[in-house]
């Protein structure tokens, strides 16, 4: 009968805090670019005159 063996090893702590570190960088920079491209939509959204936007399915309530 053969029996498994589960990897028991641990990270040493350090590489944990440094990777929890880069984890939380990669999520504000990814909070940030989903932040900066609805801002860049909305200004572009709003330089659109009532008319335009109608045609292409918003309102001006959408855009602000």
């Amino acid at each position: 009968m053969t029996y498994a063996v589960a990897n028991t090893t641990q990270a040493p702590l350090g590489a944990v805090a440094i990777l929890r570190v880069v984890d939380s960088i990669s999520n504000v920079k990814e909070t940030v670019t989903t932040w900066n491209n609805a801002r860049l939509t909305r200004n572009a959204l709003s330089c659109l005159s009532t008319e335009q936007l109608h045609d292409i399915g918003l309102s001006r309530a959408d855009v602000n």
